[in-house]
């Protein structure tokens, strides 16, 4: 048997660092993925929360009926239940349509110094004095509606 003195057993020196290299550039390239997840993460739940703060509003509203809220005017006012604190705005503007309503709901906060914000704009119907109007034709056609059936009838 005849052995090699020359050979070896194993990586050289240059093969040892661009594998640490290759290696190191992966693991950052995995951590900032990480971090930019993450901050993608905390921001989306910032906004499902202005989101469901809008989504209170909106039913406070519809409890309360448009128009007994525009009776209220303009309504601000901070929730600090949830970090970071959250600062809502409502106002309502008559659209000249008959009992048509743009209620615009904005929700605001700070992240990390930097403003943030949510705006929702929705078309909502208050009392009409068209709907009078209809409620007493409605009534109206009812008893019509019984004499030509009767009529139709007989």
């Amino acid at each position: 048997m005849m052995r090699f003195a020359g050979t070896n057993k194993g990586f050289s020196l240059v093969e040892t660092i661009v594998a640490s290299v290759i290696l190191s550039a992966t693991v950052l390239v995995v951590v900032a993925t990480s971090s930019a997840a993450l901050r993608t993460t905390r921001l989306n739940r910032q906004y499902e929360t202005a989101a469901s703060i809008i989504e209170k509003q909106l039913s406070l509203i519809d409890f309360i009926g448009i128009d007994g809220f525009i009776e209220l005017g303009r309504m601000s006012g901070e929730v600090e239940e949830f970090e970071p604190g959250y600062h809502w705005e409502v106002e309502t503007e008559y659209q000249d349509i008959d009992s048509l309503y743009l209620v615009t709901i904005t929700v605001s906060w700070l992240d990390r110094g930097r403003a943030r914000m949510l705006r929702v704009d929705t078309m909502l119907d208050g009392e009409s004095t068209t709907l009078e109007l209809e409620s007493g034709l409605e009534s109206g056609s009812q008893i019509g509606g019984g004499t030509e059936a009767g009529s139709a009838g007989g």
